[in-house]
């Protein structure tokens, strides 16, 4: 199977893939979501704390491998109030992240959500993939980490 595609030559990926986030260092099996604006991860004891005039977000990741919780404060970038049909309106926090897949490496904007009911506990987005991956939603788990 081909592993680029376009004039660009961009990489494919799957609909599932392994994705590397810091500054956690945290591999995550996630989805990739053409449909999703922005990439999103699971979070847990989300606060909005302030440091010197400046607004942060503390929170807690999880490792699925092992259930280690690793606690992150990051830089508030902005909220976001999230519509999803057949659901309440949502805000979340918005933080930046580094984020990684195969040889792809972009520091973007992250989403904080609780994604408890959802299968993957990362979900990437339009803001990480645009320009840089083409998705064929046939495969999973493409790139090797």
């Amino acid at each position: 199977m081909a592993t680029t595609a376009g004039k660009m030559h961009l990489p494919i990926v799957g609909a599932t893939e392994w994705v590397r986030i810091e500054p956690a260092g945290l591999l995550l099996e996630s989805r990739i979501d053409t449909g999703a604006v922005t990439t999103s991860v699971h979070a847990d004891n989300i606060q909005l704390v302030e440091k010197e005039g400046k607004r942060y977000v503390r929170f807690v990741l999880t490792d699925p491998n092992n259930g280690e919780k690793i606690e992150q404060e990051l830089r508030l970038r902005r909220r976001v109030l999230i519509k999803q049909s057949g659901l309440p309106d949502s805000r979340r926090y918005v933080v930046r992240m580094w984020v990684t897949l195969g040889e792809t490496r972009s520091r973007i904007d992250v989403n904080l959500s609780d994604r408890t009911g959802f299968e993957y506990p990362l979900l990437i987005g339009r803001n990480f993939l645009t320009d840089s991956m083409i998705v064929d939603v046939s495969r999973h788990h493409t790139v090797l980490q």
